[in-house]
């Protein structure tokens, strides 16, 4: 009864919210400010390239904003869902996530180096998608199991197998970069979901001898290894897309070369409008500017994480914790890796980098925290209006305007 009378009160309130309720305002604005910068500087990295392959300057730029249209409408869509109702489709989900990153292995066009990436000559990557799913997919999964976490045949022997299965299909394109960043997610949310330190340190045992493996058997991952560890002693000998990255930030200063004036793009930084674009930024913008860019995503975890603290089930809070982390971890990962920092990683930076497949992602993440954000407006809403009936009613049982006072008896004479 008492949930049918919330259902219906949840139905009113949603026609009585101004549209503009129903989105976080912070974290909106920062969504399109980081989006635009990233219009922007995918133009300013692009246009030679797009040029000398006989297509417009603006084709590159162009291709990225309709990717972006695309996903601010798909994540505005997305925000009006109640967040509960994916619980019915993270299995089929899943399963089309697993059965595109067989296609990629089946079907992918090869890139230069011998990799399988994606789909339809590469536009599409089910790996970015496959961050995403996981996250969602642990989410519901580890809110099911919380009561039998610290199991280990109930808690993170299954979650490892999840994780591992599709760590392992991205890892066989070969992807180490996407595959590394699944297991880290798969880690993050464990930790979130209140695993045991015995278990995260197994974790984190297991993870170090498996990276140990595949550096030993991988090529491309040894020597990644040791271009990081070359150029934290000298950084004359880091790899070259380290060095090139190196100086287009010291050519940058402290405010920049200006837009469009980089030059480091042209004669030696790899895909600048992808994996390099935050040394297009430093270079152009200077320190100035880079500082502001790490700023918009220090900010967007500070609202992502406040909109998870703000959720009212442990469910939302999971969930929003574990997409703001993920956006903020791929943007630490791809900063650290162009300073030498980190050792080589091919993630993009969230929201800038051009890629449909990652921007489309990101921004259905995004749209994931709205809906929670929304949902805890909604639910904070039915809780003041309950109390607000409760009151009407009391005055209403005396018939009154307001609660009589009490009468003092008159005394006897």
């Amino acid at each position: 009864m008492n949930a049918t009378i919330n259902s219906a009160a949840s139905r009113t309130l949603v026609k009585k919210l101004r549209f503009r309720e129903n989105f976080d305002l912070p974290l909106v604005l920062i969504v399109i400010t980081l989006f635009a910068i990233g219009i922007l500087m995918v133009y300013s990295a692009s246009w030679q390239y797009a040029s000398s392959q006989e297509n417009s300057e603006y084709s590159t730029a162009l291709r990225q904003l309709g990717y972006g249209i695309a996903g601010f409408a798909g994540a505005a869509v997305i925000t009006f869902i109640d967040y509960h109702k994916y619980r019915r489709w993270i299995v089929p989900g899943m399963l089309v996530i697993v059965i595109l990153c067989l296609a990629v292995l089946i079907f992918g066009q090869e890139t230069e180096l011998g990799a399988r990436r994606g789909l339809f000559r590469g536009s599409i990557q089910p790996s970015e998608f496959a961050k995403l799913a996981v996250i969602i997919y642990l989410s519901f999964w580890l809110f099911n199991k919380r009561e039998t976490l610290d199991q280990w045949s109930f808690g993170l022997i299954p979650l490892m197998g999840i994780v591992g299965f599709t760590a392992g299909l991205i890892l066989a394109q070969p992807d180490i970069s996407a595959a590394a960043t699944i297991v880290l997610l798969g880690g993050v949310m464990f930790f979130i979901a209140g695993g045991k330190l015995r278990q995260i340190l197994a974790v984190v045992v297991a993870t170090g001898l498996l990276g140990l493996l595949v550096v030993k058997v991988s090529s491309t991952a040894s020597t990644r290894v040791t271009d990081y560890w070359n150029g934290l002693q000298d950084p004359a000998n880091a790899s070259d897309h380290v060095k090139w990255s190196l100086e287009a930030i010291i050519n940058g200063g402290v405010f920049g070369v200006g837009i469009g004036r980089s030059t480091t793009k042209f004669i030696g930084l790899p895909v600048a409008s992808t994996d390099s674009i935050f040394s297009v930024i430093a270079e152009e913008t200077g320190l100035f500017g880079a500082f502001i860019v790490l700023s918009l995503y220090v900010a967007f975890l500070w609202r992502g994480l406040k909109i998870a603290s703000l959720a009212k089930d442990d469910l939302g809070k999971w969930l929003a914790a574990g997409i703001t982390l993920w956006i903020f971890i791929e943007a630490v990962i791809n900063t650290g890796v162009l300073v030498n920092l980190l050792p080589f990683a091919g993630n993009a930076l969230p929201l800038i980098s051009s890629g449909g497949s990652s921007l489309v992602t990101t921004l259905a993440g995004v749209g994931i925290l709205l809906g929670i954000a929304r949902q805890s407006k909604l639910q904070t809403a039915v809780s003041e209006r309950s109390v607000s009936h409760a009151v009407v009613d009391l005055r209403r049982g005396d018939r009154r305007r307001s609660v009589p006072r009490s009468v003092r008896p008159s005394s006897s004479r």
